[in-house]
């Protein structure tokens, strides 16, 4: 099978577009011929050299595609049937899983950082990782929506447990998981401060209801929300930056108010006061991935039309350093995603 690869870590240089062997199902397994992946900032972070990733290594963590083989025990899913993979693998068997926190298991393993991923023709997954691609979308809009849905869907809904009528900050709304999380506040009825240093990115925030969208290289974000919100600050901070952003985030939460974290994209170490921490009673939430229950929350809501996934250009392949270009420049309005070459994406740029 053709597949994007590498073989040692590095930038974009060390992407390969070329023959692997091809992957079969095993026991309660099935086999995937993707027509659509999407490209996350995890592919960026596994390319670099997270550590305990295997080489070579396929990476891709959201894909959607034909199911074309199952393997022995595999009951439900069949063959030519269109699905869509969860891409956060599971033991089922530890105290975690069995309380229903797969996210939290003791094994827990990502495809395209653990194990062989989506930037394939073929991806094996367990069965209970595919899902029926919902009526109505395409192969690239159900490849662009589990990982980052999910990871926003527990940070505001299983973490956070964000309310109607509460006021949530949102750090960096051009990037697919704090998109998401836009999304998904406006869902369970709150209103939303956005930031982001890009206009058109902050038109779009406010065209889809964010009640106030900061420009964050122009203004002074704990400045604006405290004068936005007559000095009491917001209930919820979801921050997936980091480093930059983590004083603004102390700052800018009112008293007993939850800042929720998933990442540091721009570095894990930031300056902390812990005096405003107990001063203002602040939670602190860490948050990965979710859970299978939340899982299904979030694709039942997919489903019925009230998320629908933004998509901002596919690329095939063979082009994949491109589409890896694109995704560090920040410039991208949605999800990435990657096709087979010769496969021509379900709808313009996959829509």
């Amino acid at each position: 099978m053709k597949a994007i690869f590498f073989t040692q870590h590095g930038g974009n240089e060390v992407l390969q577009y070329g023959d692997r062997p091809d992957p079969a199902a095993g026991p309660g397994e099935v086999r995937v011929a993707v027509r659509a992946a999407a490209l996350n900032r995890l592919d960026v972070f596994v390319r670099n050299g997270i550590p305990h990733v295997p080489l070579p290594q396929i990476p891709g963590a959201d894909g959607a595609g034909i199911l074309d083989a199952v393997g022995e025990g595999v009951v439900g899913p069949a063959v030519g049937d269109r699905v869509l993979i969860q891409p956060g693998l599971w033991c089922g068997a530890c105290e975690f899983c069995l309380r229903g926190e797969q996210s939290c298991c003791v094994s827990f393993r990502m495809l395209g950082e653990h194990v062989a991923g989506t930037f394939a023709e073929f991806a094996v997954v367990p069965a209970r990782n595919v899902f029926p691609i919902p009526e109505g979308l395409s192969f690239v809009q159900a490849a662009a929506f589990p990982l980052a849905y999910q990871t926003a869907w527990r940070m505001v809904v299983g973490r956070a447990a964000v309310r109607p009528g509460e006021t949530v900050l949102i750090h960096g709304v051009g990037g697919g998981v704090a998109w998401a999380a836009l999304e998904i506040a406006l869902l369970c009825g709150a209103r939303v401060i956005a930031t982001t240093s890009d206009e058109a990115k902050g038109a779009r925030a406010r065209e889809a209801g964010a009640e106030l969208v900061v420009n964050y290289r122009a203004e002074d974000v704990g400045q604006v929300v405290r004068r936005h919100t007559a000095k009491r600050g917001v209930d919820v901070v979801v921050d997936v930056i980091g480093e930059t952003t983590w004083m603004t985030s102390v700052r800018s939460a009112a008293k007993g108010g939850r800042i929720v974290t998933c990442g540091a994209t721009s570095g894990p170490s930031p300056k902390e006061d812990i005096r405003l921490i107990f001063w203002r009673q602040l939670s602190i939430l860490g948050s990965t991935m979710a859970n299978d229950r939340e899982f299904r929350a979030l694709y039942a809501a997919v489903a019925a039309g009230r998320l629908r996934p933004r998509v901002d250009r596919s690329f095939p392949f063979s082009e994949a350093a491109l589409a890896y270009a694109r995704m560090e420049s920040g410039e991208q309005h949605g999800k990435i995603l990657l096709v087979p070459d010769g496969t021509a994406p379900d709808g313009p740029d996959g829509d």
